[in-house]
């Protein structure tokens, strides 16, 4: 169970700034030991004191975050909602940076895909969820290179991060309890596509979860459970992807009905699924290529049965787009530790 709000901002978020201090000042020590956990593995994949000095990057920008968000509210500026993005882009902007010196991250945006022009509406960004930060990856993008406002709908537990729980309950998203059940996820799905402006962007991913092979397993089978045997059979053909959850992409359409749809693709951490594959297998220069393609509102469809088709096929494009880009990998060989 979650603690309560005022306990959280009491103990969990000074927490973390003695943790911050205490890492700095045993940085050295922390080193020698992660060296020394990686020696089992091959020498150039001995990353872990990479993930030590990016864990201490990490903690350090979340601690001044912290501190800019105590100042923000001394100074009866607490519900600024301006101030607050520019916080989160500066916090994802240096992480991103740290990432890209640490682990050689390189992100590479194609598209517009099929010719499609930049929104200037309110957008619902669809995306697929694979592989480890690309929400982060995401967001980073959509506050930094398209100057939009992310909206995003979040399991209440990611409140444990005092930074999450303070800038984001700050701004318009939500966090929803694990056992709430969909139908309030949907619920605040709804509310924050029905205010939303010409720079608003409600972040949503229609398969609820990271791709796993098992995930998708189970998936299949519910789908079948619950006799939808048509999108059962469409999910079987889908190799990258869980088969899309429709009912918050389609109440985030009926609620803001002038919105573009965005749908966004994304492969190339996509085989790290567990923190041990991260741990074992994430490689020396790190890469995730994306695309993405635009719908107009005028041409999203209105009715269920049509949308959840339409849902349908641009996830059928979006794992073809997939498929096409780890196709070289795939002939030259499976990735070491995988038999």
């Amino acid at each position: 169970m979650l603690p309560p709000r005022i306990l959280r901002r009491l103990v969990l978020a000074p927490l973390v700034i003695v943790v911050t201090v205490a890492m700095l000042v045993t940085l050295p020590l922390w080193l020698v030991v992660a060296a020394a956990a990686s020696m089992r593995l091959p020498p150039p994949q001995r990353r872990g004191p990479r993930f030590v000095w990016f864990g201490v990057a990490w903690l350090t920008l979340e601690s001044l975050v912290l501190i800019a968000c105590l100042w923000l509210w001394v100074a009866g500026g607490a519900r600024r909602q301006e101030r607050h993005y520019g916080l989160v882009r500066w916090f994802l902007s240096r992480v991103y940076a740290a990432a890209a010196r640490i682990f050689r991250l390189a992100v590479d945006v194609e598209g517009p895909a099929g010719g499609s022009a930049a929104p200037s509406g309110p957008v619902i960004v669809l995306s697929r969820h694979a592989g480890p930060g690309d929400s982060f990856l995401l967001i980073h993008h959509l506050l930094v290179a398209c100057d939009r406002r992310p909206r995003i709908v979040m399991k209440a537990a990611l409140q444990y991060d005092p930074m999450l729980d303070v800038v984001i309950n700050r701004l318009p998203n939500a966090f929803v309890p694990r056992r709430s059940g969909r139908r309030r996820t949907v619920g605040e799905i709804r509310r924050l596509a029905a205010t939303m402006d010409g720079r608003d962007a409600l972040v949503i991913f229609p398969e609820g979860a990271n791709f796993t092979p098992r995930r998708r397993r189970l998936a299949i089978r519910r789908l079948e459970a619950k006799g939808l045997t048509e999108e059962a059979g469409r999910a079987r053909g889908l190799e990258h992807l869980l088969p899309p959850r429709p009912n918050g992409a389609l109440a985030a359409i009926a609620a803001c009905p002038a919105a573009d749809v965005v749908f966004v693709a994304h492969t190339g951490l996509d085989d790290l699924i567990t923190p041990g594959d991260v741990w074992r297998r994430l490689p020396r220069a790190a890469r995730v290529t994306a695309t993405w393609w635009l719908v107009p509102a005028a041409e999203v469809p209105r009715g269920r049965e049509e949308g959840i088709g339409w849902l349908y096929d641009n996830w059928e494009r979006i794992d073809a787009w997939v498929s096409a880009r780890r196709l070289p990998a795939r002939e030259a060989g499976p990735p070491a530790g995988r038999h």
